[in-house]
């Protein structure tokens, strides 16, 4: 069986620090990601909303239809050894990972 590559999208807006660091982490990991960049443009706002859950900030990064959330997010999953797991790239520990327990709305860690 041929593993595919996870869809990743980063939301970016003009003169955002933080969205060329979520850049550079996932080039640094060599990640094919798809850049969209949030624009006035109605249609464009509506689809970063559907996308984001109505987040408010760049960057947000999507990773196969799961919103990560900003670089922080990105950065904190990465030190944890999770990215690669949400990449499809590791297999998760036997503890429950960061991402579990955010999507799971526990609040204590294992």
């Amino acid at each position: 069986m041929v593993k595919s590559e996870p869809e990743v999208v980063v939301w970016t807006g003009r003169g955002c620090a933080a969205c060329v660091r979520a850049k550079q982490l996932l080039d640094k990991k060599r990640v094919a990601y798809k850049e969209r960049r949030l624009k006035k443009d109605p249609a464009v706002q509506r689809a970063y909303a559907r996308a984001t859950a109505g987040a408010r900030t760049v960057p947000q990064i999507i990773i196969n239809d799961h919103n990560v959330g900003g670089f922080d997010d990105l950065l904190n999953l990465e030190r944890a050894g999770e990215l690669d797991v949400l990449l499809g790239r590791a297999e998760a520990s036997p503890k429950t990972t960061w991402w579990q327990r955010i999507k799971g709305g526990m609040n204590r860690r294992s």
